[in-house]
């Protein structure tokens, strides 16, 4: 048991029982959870998306489903005040390029996004955004039902409650504090 219980990351070894390798296995685990999330980036304290100075704060979305809580810092990339539209029934053909050349025929069209499977890759939704509402249901109206790639596209509006919170930067301990903005 001696060998299993060590120091840890912080050097006190006294009275720990935090196993020797808590902060190489939850490293680990970042980093393997960072892969399915474009753009992630871990840092060498265990934190996901940018450097910040210790103390400071970065904003953050948490998730939660299938009785798990991750962050989503790819929901950051969307505008709070843009008009969104989730797409359903995607053909494995549709690109992020093929979903926007779809809708960038109205004016305000901002964005488009496909989001696949982790394993298969397989598409199996995506979302537009709109800066104009009259553009957002003009292209609902128009666009539910008609194909995109080989397939036709259900619209639905997207849900636009996107819970940001503050991250509080801390030297590593396993634990992180979060404030609600």
């Amino acid at each position: 048991m001696a060998d299993y219980y060590g120091a840890g990351p912080s050097g006190s070894g006294s009275g720990s029982h935090t196993p020797a390798n808590a902060y190489e296995y939850d490293i680990g685990l970042l980093q393997q959870q960072s892969v399915y999330v474009p753009g992630a980036m871990i840092d060498k304290r265990g934190g996901s998306g940018g450097k910040v100075a210790k103390g400071g704060k970065r904003t953050t979305v948490l998730r939660k489903g299938g009785g798990r809580t991750w962050e989503d810092q790819t929901l950051l990339e969307w505008n709070p005040s843009w008009f969104r539209l989730f797409v359903g029934d995607l053909s494995n053909d549709v690109s992020d390029d093929v979903l926007a050349n779809a809708f960038n025929k109205y004016t305000s069209f901002q964005k488009a996004r496909v989001i696949r499977d982790r394993l298969s890759q397989k598409a199996k939704y995506g979302f537009v955004a709109f800066s104009d509402p009259e553009d957002f249901l003009k292209a609902w109206r128009e666009m539910d039902g008609k194909y995109v790639g080989n397939r036709p596209v259900k619209l639905k509006k997207a849900d636009d409650m996107i819970p940001l919170l503050e991250q509080q930067q801390q030297s590593f301990s396993g634990e992180h504090k979060y404030m609600f903005l």
